[in-house]
């Protein structure tokens, strides 16, 4: 498996842990990339597609549950027609 297929895997399963580093490089794979906004608000801008708005995770580094939601989300809806 690639390491963006493993990436992926991680964001799809609840138990794993991820860093906000394995999220960056896993939308700046799928062609996204990051614009930084005020304090910890970030966005995550694509050519075609509407963009990702998180905040970046604090104190820690591990994203929390509803940032996974939401980018798993606007995933699923990215491949429908």
């Amino acid at each position: 498996m690639s390491k963006q297929g493993k990436r992926l895997a991680t964001l799809t399963n609840e138990e794993a842990r991820m860093t906000w580093a394995e999220l960056v490089a896993l939308l700046g794979g799928l062609g996204y990339r990051l614009v930084e906004g005020k304090g910890s608000r970030v966005k995550f801008e694509h050519d075609v597609e509407a963009p990702i708005n998180l905040h970046r995770p604090h104190p820690g580094n591990e994203i929390k549950a509803y940032v996974r939601r939401l980018v798993l989300e606007h995933l699923k809806e990215r491949k429908q027609p």
